[in-house]
């Protein structure tokens, strides 16, 4: 008998055990969680910490509260720009659930479902401002605003399946190759022509500095050969001046003076040889020192 009524309470325990096992659960402070009663949302549990639910009749689902990432690359999607300009664009988007009963309802708490949902929201809203700016102001000028702009009306579209984009950014907008070989080809041509104008120009330059350069030299030089000759023009006459002022001084004098200089410039080498006739006035101060005979 002891030993029946020690079964039974074991028995007891055990199932009392069960029990409380299948009516608590936790909710992590990461994660949102929804009570279904045969099938229906029963209770929306917003906040962490230990929880209760009738077992066997009550079922848990659980639901990521943190911020989700959605990355859309390596597409080959077109965009047309307000230039009529196609461009490819790669961008990823920031996005979480805030409203876990209406996310169930809209998507039954599939993520890849709501992924689809938020790209075609996403998508929708990039092809609209796309469509308004041009691709200078898309990388540039105007980005952030598109994005702020583009944010708030995907939003809208957001909010009906129970989720919140937080932020979308661009990652890559470039054209597709077909069109960049001509973009680049364009470019490339258009360096060329600018290098080629700098290049005409500077050979221009070049020619205009030396012509200039040739000439000033040329004053330079004609200056130079003008004062040279007016400077040796001055030292002949000063010479002359002063040969005259000596020949008048003593002519006899001077005129021996000026044989000696054209004896030793005639005969400066041993081989030099000078054919005269021997009464020539030229030896006439080698015979006496008056010049005699």
């Amino acid at each position: 008998m002891h030993d029946k009524l020690t079964l039974f309470a074991g028995t007891l325990f055990l199932l009392l055990l069960a029990f409380a096992s299948m009516s608590i659960f936790v909710v992590d402070q990461r994660q949102y969680a929804i009570v279904f009663q045969l099938g229906e949302v029963k209770n929306i549990i917003m906040e962490p910490g230990l929880k209760f639910k009738l077992p066997l009749i009550q079922n848990v689902r659980r639901f990521d509260r943190r911020i989700l990432t959605m990355d859309v690359s390596k597409s080959e999607e077109r965009f047309l720009t307000s230039e009529k300009q196609n461009v490819i664009v790669d961008y990823f988007v920031k996005w979480r659930i805030v409203d876990p009963k209406l996310y169930y309802q809209a998507v039954s708490g599939d993520e890849t479902r709501a992924t689809i949902r938020l790209n075609q929201a996403v998508n929708a809203g990039l092809r609209e401002e796309f469509g308004k700016s041009s691709v200078h102001e898309v990388i540039s000028s105007k980005r952030d605003a598109i994005m702020r702009q583009m944010n708030e009306r995907a939003n809208r579209d957001a909010r009906s399946i129970g989720v919140e984009i937080v932020d979308v950014r661009l990652k890559r907008v470039e054209y597709p190759s077909e069109v960049s070989i001509n973009v680049y080809s364009r470019m490339e041509a258009e360096r060329t022509r600018v290098a080629n104008e700098r290049r005409s120009k500077g050979a221009a330059d070049s020619e205009r500095i030396r012509a200039d350069a040739d000439r000033q030299r040329d004053i330079v030089v004609a200056q130079a050969v003008s004062d040279a000759l007016q400077i040796k023009g001055e030292g002949d006459a000063k010479a002359a001046a002063i040969y005259a002022e000596a020949y008048n001084a003593d002519p006899e004098f001077y005129s021996f003076y000026r044989s000696l200089e054209a004896y030793r410039a005639s005969f400066a080498g041993k081989d030099d040889l000078i054919v005269v006739a021997p009464d020539a006035d030229f030896f006439k101060y080698l015979k006496t020192p008056q010049g005699k005979r």
